[in-house]
């Protein structure tokens, strides 16, 4: 048995590496897949066999997560998918030209959700018309993610952004690129990695728009630096238990919130709504308090059908409860990490 690291998923099978030795596809224990709900995905580290004569490897146990990226799987509307796990940075990657404020909310609640450390990356800073532009884009985007997270523009024409991204990725962690398709997160790849390892689509002359191109999610080294996983086809944003995120993405909101007379106030029409009071006096802009609301109610909605679901399924809710525990494990130890340091 040996202990080896998800390095890709190659046609369904993950792709497990172990020391020197050369990649290798991987299939699941007939036991995991019978006791276990969980799946490797990238990122795991798994303890393997090498059976004499088989073609496969077998993954006979996933180790517990420190981090994983969770959404609503798009095929299950009451299931979760998880997309990477065993991180300690998400990097947001959006334009600076057209940016989709509406998009970005839902990116940051995600990566904070995952309990890590997040950064905002805008790429095609060139395509933006001037410097105050430019700016004036770097601050909405500061404003909106609170004073946590870090904000960098980045030009294929300045090459000290690119090493200012590099440096987000210090040796021996993982760091997942999360954005839509054609915002540049693989032509990125292939400027840190300095080489071509990801396929790159063309570029629409006048908006900057490019085509979905990467179709598998695969960890790639970074010299000098970690490692990178592109998280491609990533247009499904559906929220799962993300309480927490929200919270983190929307620490203007949460801030005032916590002012509330009542704890249960959905900063509509109660007494005592230190929100509702905040956006009158100007201190917070409505529409982040209705994109806070829309957010909260999404998850709301989301745990009420779960709950229908496992009672249809006749479960207990203390399974769930444990199917969460690992996850609730590993924010809580990323949380302690943050105040040591």
């Amino acid at each position: 048995m040996a202990r080896g690291r998800v390095i890709k998923l190659d046609r369904g099978y993950p792709l497990v590496k172990v020391g020197q030795m050369d990649p290798f596809r991987c299939e699941h224990s007939t036991a995991l897949v019978k006791s276990e709900r969980v799946r490797s995905v990238i990122g795991d580290f798994v303890d393997v066999a090498l059976p004499h004569g088989h073609d496969n490897g077998i993954i006979l146990s996933i180790e517990p997560r420190s981090s994983q990226f969770v959404r609503r799987d798009p095929a299950e509307r009451t299931s979760s998918q998880v997309l990477a796990a065993n991180f300690e940075r998400v990097i947001v990657v959006e334009p600076a030209v057209d940016l989709n404020v509406k998009r970005l909310e839902r990116e940051l609640v995600l990566a904070h959700e995952a309990g890590v450390a997040v950064s905002v990356l805008l790429t095609k800073a060139d395509l933006v018309s001037d410097a105050a532009e430019l700016a004036a884009v770097e601050q909405r985007v500061r404003d909106l993610a609170g004073g946590s997270v870090e904000v960098l523009s980045m030009s294929t024409e300045r090459p000290e952004t690119v090493e200012a991204v590099r440096a987000w990725i210090p040796e021996g962690t993982l760091s997942v690129l999360l954005g839509k398709s054609g915002v540049g997160k693989s032509s990125l790849v292939n400027l840190l990695a300095g080489k071509h390892v990801m396929e790159t689509g063309s570029v629409r002359e006048g908006d900057g728009k490019g085509r979905h191109t990467t179709v598998s999610r695969a960890i790639v080294p970074i010299p000098g630096a970690g490692d990178v996983v592109d998280m491609p086809g990533v247009r499904g944003l559906g929220l799962w238990d993300a309480d927490e995120g929200i919270e983190a993405a929307f620490p203007d909101v949460a801030a005032f919130s916590s002012q509330c007379r009542f704890r249960d106030c959905r900063h509509e029409a109660e007494p005592g709504c230190a929100v509702r009071a905040a956006v009158e006096r100007g201190e917070l802009a409505s529409v982040r308090v209705e994109s806070y609301r829309a957010l909260k109610d999404e998850v709301d909605q989301m745990r009420r059908k779960r709950e229908e679901a496992r009672q249809m399924r006749g479960e207990k809710a203390s399974d769930q409860r444990d199917s969460r525990k690992g996850a609730f494990r590993a924010r809580s130890r990323y949380n302690r990490g943050s105040a040591r340091r």
